[in-house]
């Protein structure tokens, strides 16, 4: 198995093992049957290592799954795990930055894990803006990470973990619930649902309006 890696380091490996992924990967699959539609295209960006895409791509494969990063090296490692799953329904990882280029048209659905609080604010700007450019009307924008909320404690791992975000990058940081909520209404999205999932992270669902 692949050298343990997390968003966000810089080590490059012809795949990457996220071990997080194994943890979460269920029971984010589980919100999504929920709020994914029935068929369709659902870009997932800042796919990183692109454990997640494979497990979601055999879990839903009456959808088709467009991988995304801006890291080549990231790139590289979603196409090996694409390569060894073998399955129909992954296109080929492309280049996106989620605050530059967009190189998609139409999708309907975008799936962003774990990228919000480990990139500067533009990115999650960007990723709205994206989202308000490539949804239809009603369909969804769904989060997965870490977040401070107002008005609901804020546990001790996620406060150590924003502090250890903020001193490899300033710009990093667990992002507040109502900063993210008004940036996307901003950008012609509603907030439609809340989900608390498994080690104090939170899925969050957005529509376009």
């Amino acid at each position: 198995m692949p050298q343990p890696w997390m968003p966000g380091d810089g080590a490059a490996a012809a795949k990457r093992h996220a071990p997080a992924t194994l943890r979460n990967r269920d029971a984010i699959a589980a919100v999504l049957a929920d709020w994914l539609p029935g068929s369709g295209a659902v870009l997932e960006v800042a796919s990183g290592s692109g454990e997640h895409v494979v497990h979601f791509a055999a879990a839903f494969p009456q959808l088709h799954w467009l991988p995304s990063d801006p890291d080549p090296a990231g790139l590289t490692s979603v196409a090996a795990y694409r390569a060894e799953a073998g399955l129909p329904n992954i296109a080929p990882p492309r280049a996106l930055d989620a605050a530059g280029e967009w190189p998609v048209e139409r999708v309907d659905a975008i799936l962003c894990i774990n990228m919000v609080h480990i990139s500067p604010w533009e990115a999650a700007l960007g990723l709205f803006a994206g989202a308000a450019r490539l949804l239809a009307p009603g369909a969804p924008l769904i989060l997965y990470g870490p977040y401070i909320e107002p008005d609901v404690p804020t546990a001790d791992s996620n406060l150590a973990f924003d502090a250890s975000l903020r001193a490899r990058n300033p710009a990093w940081g667990l992002r507040d619930t109502d900063a993210v909520k008004e940036a996307a209404v901003g950008a012609g999205l509603a907030f439609a649902e809340r989900r608390a999932m498994p080690a104090n992270n939170l899925m969050l669902l957005f529509r376009r309006t």
